[in-house]
């Protein structure tokens, strides 16, 4: 028999919430990893629940811009991607530092395809959704996730949920939806986790990201652009290079995506107005480019980043986690979207593989594999990240390696390989078996 989770305040027994729709699944946020793994899951015949608090279409803080990586997942995912849809293609990352200027297109190679794209967020999570619908997947939306409904043996059976109106605020009753699993997909916050005991690790890194829109000629650049010196002061008023980069990202409509990620691993971290540093950074661009506060379409917004799966384990108790919710950002790139979809497919794969299981034993041994599936897939590579945001959280080794890293276009050609992590899985170069050996070697944490 199920119980509800402790109320936040109690004149004695709690009152369970009202009975509603029961599934298979109940996939907790409708982002990017979240409507993945609704539609993988729907596709494999599942019953499937999808909650969002929100209603789409809806904004989200992020740089809009997809690597081949992601664009990967969007191709196996089945979601068209043509240009006369609004979907902006680019050729490769342009990288700005040291003086240098060093354009570098994307990799050719079996694996990824030799392009990404740039769609904004407001459009993109709403595409991915309703792809989950059109497979099957039954999307509540405005429906905020407010805690766990848990088992005598305190395994997640089910969640609580109020309803929000168009004003954004959560209330009325609360309405019960159960499900023998349920995957959070509720972004680096996730308080379902949470509520779950599933605190964030300390010894991963964090980044933070800011970002707003600006009307320019240069919406329809078709190179991701990445600025690598990004500049503060220290409380003695020195320079400090921060760890981390600017971008420009053409969104094709008219304006730019502009904004900058920064790591917590250098001493400055905390100590910064991160919209400051951008207002500083954009003013030293040049004056035809429009990027000013009058040119300005929306506020500078920020969010967090979680990486190097700075919450786990992946799987307990019923509880199954995808995307931000499992800190599945990379720690070179601050990217979140491919591998929220990537984390998605593959928890999709094992729940599957679960739900064929004829015994609850049976099935619970399956879904316990999940954590196992994560680490070799990307466990030896993010701790390869972890190393990378630690080193260039000082300053002097960002220094370094932008001043006589960018003039080697071999080296940086290598570099956006691994940092964008686009090695060919097999055969391939020599340069895609040193990433896959030096990901292999690393610790698989």
């Amino acid at each position: 028999m199920s119980t509800e989770t402790a109320p936040e305040a109690s004149m004695g027994p709690p009152t369970p919430p009202a009975r509603g729709e029961s599934a298979d699944v109940i996939v907790v946020g409708a982002g990017p990893g979240g409507a993945a793994t609704a539609a993988y899951l729907a596709m494999s015949g599942l019953d499937v629940l999808l909650l969002e608090k929100t209603r789409f279409p809806r904004e989200k803080v992020c740089g809009d811009g997809l690597t081949p990586r992601a664009v990967r997942e969007l191709v196996t995912l089945g979601i068209p991607t043509p240009e006369d849809d609004g979907w902006i293609k680019n050729h490769g990352l342009r990288i700005i530092g040291g003086g240098m200027r060093l354009q570098l297109d994307w990799p050719d190679n079996a694996d990824f395809p030799p392009y990404g794209l740039v769609r904004t967020r407001m459009d993109f999570d709403d595409i991915l959704a309703r792809h989950a619908v059109k497979h099957g997947a039954r999307l509540l939306e405005a429906t905020n996730v407010v805690g766990p409904i848990t088992d005598g043996s305190g395994a997640i059976v089910g969640v609580r949920a109020r309803a929000v109106d168009e004003q954004g605020r959560s209330g009325g009753p609360e309405i019960g939806y159960h499900a023998p699993l349920v995957i959070a997909a509720d972004g680096n916050s996730s308080r379902l986790s949470l509520a779950m005991g599933r605190e964030k690790r300390d010894d991963r890194p964090m980044g933070v990201a800011v970002r707003t829109y600006y009307t320019s000629p240069r919406h329809d650049d078709d190179y991701l652009e990445s600025w690598l010196e990004l500049w503060s002061q220290d409380p003695s008023g020195n320079r400090v290079l921060l760890p981390g980069y600017g971008w420009i990202f053409g969104v094709g409509d008219g304006t730019s995506n502009v904004g900058l990620g920064i790591l917590n691993t250098s001493k400055a971290f905390g100590t910064v107005d991160y919209k400051d540093v951008m207002r500083s950074w954009v003013a030293t661009m040049p004056p035809e480019w429009t990027y000013s506060e009058e040119t300005m379409v929306s506020p500078i917004r920020g969010a967090a980043l979680p990486m190097g799966f700075n919450r786990q384990p992946h799987y307990a108790k019923g509880l199954m986690l995808v995307g931000d919710a499992g800190g599945m950002v990379n720690p070179f790139n601050g990217e979140g979207i491919a591998y929220a979809m990537e984390s998605g497919r593959l928890a999709a794969e094992v729940v599957a593989q679960a739900f064929a299981r004829p015994d609850d034993a049976g099935r619970e041994r399956v879904l316990q594999s999940y954590p196992r599936v994560m680490k070799d897939a990307l466990g030896g590579y993010f701790t390869l990240g972890r190393w990378f945001a630690k080193a260039i959280g000082n300053p002097e080794v960002m220094r370094l390696a932008t001043t006589y890293g960018l003039p080697r276009t071999t080296l940086m050609k290598f570099l956006l390989k691994v940092m964008a992590n686009l090695p060919e899985q097999h055969g391939g170069r020599a340069d895609d078996r040193l990433i896959h050996a030096l990901s292999s070697m690393a610790p698989n944490a």
